[in-house]
């Protein structure tokens, strides 16, 4: 199995690429409605704002740039999101639990972003070329 660890590198940046591009993908629903049946939210409200968080850090994220801050804010926008949107501070019949509340998304993101703020942005990134 030694052979993995060589893809440890690819693997990384595959990962913080896809998640990005994923992530980018909510906040393009949110902002234009593309591939969604659900309307967009007013010029500047809180669903805008954290659409704009979306498109904006997934795309950072897509190339590398800005990772550790994009990466941060993203996660705490999931950790928003999970609190926020998913529990809604409810504890009655399990609710707390992500299967339940449907928050396994957010909590996943959430934490994902918060490895990847806290690792960087690995060798293949433009934050190295800019460095």
């Amino acid at each position: 199995m030694g052979f993995l660890s060589r893809l440890e590198a690819p693997a990384y940046t595959a990962m913080r690429a896809v998640l990005g591009l994923l992530f980018a993908f909510h906040g393009v629903q949110k902002l234009f409605g593309w591939l969604t049946t659900k309307p967009t939210p007013p010029v500047f409200s809180q669903l805008w704002v954290g659409g704009a968080i979306e498109l904006v850090c997934g795309a950072l994220l897509v190339v590398g740039l800005g990772t550790r801050l994009s990466a941060f804010l993203a996660s705490g926008t999931m950790a928003v999101a999970y609190f926020q949107f998913h529990w809604k501070w409810e504890s009655a019949d399990w609710h707390w639990l992500p299967i339940v509340n449907r928050g396994e998304l957010a909590a996943v993101y959430c934490f994902a972003f918060l490895y990847i703020a806290a690792r960087g942005p690995g060798r293949l990134a433009l934050d190295n070329r800019l460095r």
